[in-house]
């Protein structure tokens, strides 16, 4: 690649910012992405083992991915519709809640939801009603809200969105009260809480009803594995003169005169250009690479301030029998309990929680015909928990961001192997027999997120989505310093695969002044779609994204 003078240079390949990137290029900018692990998308690339499974890192299910959904009208204005392909969970039962005595099945639909609420708990048959009105209401009325949202707005919203402006903001946990829901009754309708890592006391009722509604359109899973995503973004970027270079670590966000003028890599390598968007960790982009010298007091104090989302540790388990033949379509969440505010709490204070959850997925049941996730007779499975960012409680000091090496650190390798055991038995009660089955296993911990995305705090979720830190409270793309945009988790369009490909939409459109979301939304393709060559017969997205 070359480091002459670019348009844009984007820092991190995680999908905010491989979209902002791919748009700004179709659009005519020449763009570099620079990446510092070996493969590009962040959290949604995977890694391979045994030259037999495939793992994901972060792309387990994306709702809203419908012909007209969000997700796939992102991927229209590309030219990528017709080149991504999505594997729909079962409609009927798409995650599948597990807690003690009591099996929920979630379907993609509001009313079959809400009926098997009231059938599973009817002793909160009214209350039951109460909040899922106030649900569907909130998930209604967020249509009406442009982000980010202007002062400008409200006025109108308090006419459009009056469900929102009373209920969007304040907390999940809030809303039960309200309502009067139960214990039980309540953990099932937040249990779903992981895929944000935040409990139902801090939780928007925003955020929650916008979950729920996106995966009610279907949940789905893109054939070939989650690395097609970064993949054909990096085809859009490359096949319209762009480029993306791996083992590229970005050392420094070159400022002068308060304005950005490119990048420097741990190498001393400059890139040039008028304009950078970082899809790096915040803190890390504003106290690090650019530094506190060039951002106000006040910005650096808010960016310090910020509480991160807490991290994940996950195993992943190569096993040698097919759960295609025996396990639905679904995802798992397995509870030890009804008190999910007890877990967060624990993990939040520094403790692995006594009582905990554990999310379950396989790659190879969700895509049954792509044989590179895992041959036939064979199951590629995760499983996750949240757990403690805290270094001394994995026996780590300063962290792999400062250099420190870990991995034979005695303490640090059997705290993970206890914690790889404690989840096994968890899945084991879902799956019965797992155990004997098991011809590859590996755990990541908060720590091996820091290593590969120097993430704060090892998560993969930016800052909490907490109330305090939620829509407005959130980061805009546009920063302080001309030509400085952010993209990813942190921003103001929030986390997770389809925040953050809407969120690169936002950010791109802020890069080009347009609103490049709402001419998509009109119908609008850009680039030359004909130029693109990801896909087709013999193509493989890990080597492509590379």
């Amino acid at each position: 690649m070359d480091s002459s003078n670019w348009d844009v240079v984007v820092v991190g390949s995680g999908l905010g910012g491989l979209t902002a990137a791919a748009y700004l290029a179709a659009l005519g900018r020449r763009v570099a992405v620079l990446e510092q692990h070996y493969v590009a998308g962040g959290n949604a690339h995977v890694f391979r083992r045994m030259k037999k499974f495939e793992f994901d890192v972060g792309v387990h299910y994306v709702g809203d991915c419908g012909p007209n959904g969000g997700v796939t009208q992102a991927f229209r204005g590309l030219g990528l519709d017709t080149k991504i392909e999505w594997v729909e969970l079962d409609p009927d039962g798409f995650d599948t809640l597990i807690f003690p005595g009591l099996t929920f099945k979630v379907p993609a639909s509001w009313d079959l939801y809400r009926e098997r609420l009231v059938a599973a708990f009817p002793d909160d048959e009214s209350a039951i009603h109460s909040c899922i009105d106030i649900l569907q209401a909130v998930n209604q009325q967020q249509g009406k809200i442009k982000l980010p949202v202007d002062q400008a707005d409200l006025p109108r919203l308090m006419q459009e969105a009056p469900a929102f402006l009373q209920w969007g903001m304040r907390t999940l946990g809030d809303l039960f009260e309200a309502c009067g829901v139960g214990q039980k009754a309540r953990a099932v309708i937040a249990a779903e809480c992981g895929d944000y890592a935040t409990p139902p006391s801090r939780t928007p009722v925003g955020l929650h009803a916008g979950l729920l509604n996106g995966y009610f359109k279907g949940a789905y899973y893109p054939r070939g594995g989650g690395q097609v995503l970064p993949a054909h973004l990096v085809d859009v970027v490359r096949s319209n003169g762009g480029d993306v270079r791996t083992r590229a670590r970005v050392e420094r966000i070159l400022v002068q005169d308060g304005r950005t003028c490119g990048v420097r890599l741990d190498t001393g390598e400059e890139f040039h250009a008028p304009v950078v968007i970082s899809n790096a960790d915040l803190k890390r982009t504003m106290l690090d690479m650019v530094g506190e010298e060039h951002i106000s007091p006040a910005t650096a104090a808010r960016v310090r301030d910020y509480r991160m989302a807490l991290p994940f540790f996950v195993v992943y388990l190569g096993l040698d029998i097919d759960l295609r033949e025996t396990m639905p379509r679904t995802n798992y969440w397995y509870y030890d309990s009804f008190d999910l505010e007890g877990m967060y709490a624990d993990a939040t204070e520094g403790r692995v929680p006594e009582d905990f959850f554990c999310f379950i997925s396989a790659g190879s049941v969700k895509d049954p015909e792509t044989g590179t996730i895992a041959p036939k007779g064979c199951t590629s499975l995760e499983i996750m928990t949240i757990v403690p960012a805290d270094h001394r409680l994995w026996s780590v000091e300063e962290g792999p961001v400062a250099g420190e090496r870990y991995h034979r650190n005695p303490g640090y390798r059997s705290f993970k192997d206890q914690l790889a055991d404690r989840l096994i038995e968890g899945a084991e009660r879902v799956i019965p027999g797992l155990r004997e089955h098991i011809v590859w296993r590996e755990a990541a911990t908060p720590i091996t997120q820091e290593r590969y995305t120097f993430a704060s705090g090892g998560t993969s979720y930016g800052i909490e989505l907490a109330v305090d830190q939620f829509g407005p409270a959130r980061p805009s793309p546009k920063t302080e310093i001309e030509g400085l945009y952010l993209a990813g988790a942190s921003t103001v369009f929030g986390h997770g695969i389809a925040g953050v490909i809407r969120g690169g939409v936002g950010t791109a459109s802020l890069v080009a002044g347009r609103d490049l979301l709402a001419e998509v939304a009109a119908g609008a393709v850009f680039g030359d779609p004909s130029k693109l060559t990801a896909g087709g017969p013999g193509w493989d997205p890990w080597e492509a994204s590379r």
